[in-house]
């Protein structure tokens, strides 16, 4: 099987969703930014000071097209991904693009709790961060729509919701 590369906001669900299907499965999940720090033996954040943002985004488009060549894998892309050189045309000719779309509201609630984590956010207040969401996703949905599926993500947020979400993406993704 080629792999699927899992796209979408910050916050969508894609490392929530590819682990849940690992789970359940014999597709092997890789978080893309997880798999670069594990390669460079650094934090992406310690990668972006060393490197710059155009450095990390070369890092990043030379590891897509390394996975894009694997089998039997589902890869989560950073939020930005999609949206550098030629990532999407790499990922939907040599494999199957799945945009998780979550609304706003749930990308703005998810991410409240876990601003700290994220370096983009982690300083902006409530109604900075809702506005800092509606601008990026102005910018990103373009690429993100190029994606081959679309997959609804607003319900990953109970054990019960995320357990149908991950049935319904492996009826709707995983050969037989």
């Amino acid at each position: 099987m080629s792999p699927i590369f899992l796209i979408g906001y910050m916050g969508s669900g894609k490392t929530t969703l590819g682990r849940g299907v690992e789970a359940r499965t014999h597709i092997k999940f890789i978080d893309l930014d997880q798999y670069i720090e594990e390669r460079y033996g650094k934090s992406i954040s310690a990668i972006f000071r060393e490197y710059g943002e155009d450095g990390f985004r070369k890092i990043e488009r030379d590891t897509v097209r390394e996975l894009a060549s694997e089998k039997d894998i589902l890869v989560a892309c950073g939020g930005g991904t999609p949206c550098f050189f030629d990532n999407m045309d790499v990922m939907n000719r040599c494999g199957v693009t799945v945009w998780l779309d979550a609304s706003v509201d749930i990308l703005h609630a998810r991410l409240k709790e876990g601003r700290s984590q994220r370096p983009l956010i982690a300083g902006l207040d409530d109604d900075e961060l809702k506005d800092f969401i509606i601008a990026s996703l102005e910018k990103r949905t373009p690429f993100y729509s190029r994606a081959s599926h679309r997959f609804i993500a607003d319900n990953l947020d109970t054990a019960t919701d995320l357990d149908a979400s991950i049935d319904s993406f492996i009826k709707e993704f995983l050969p037989g």
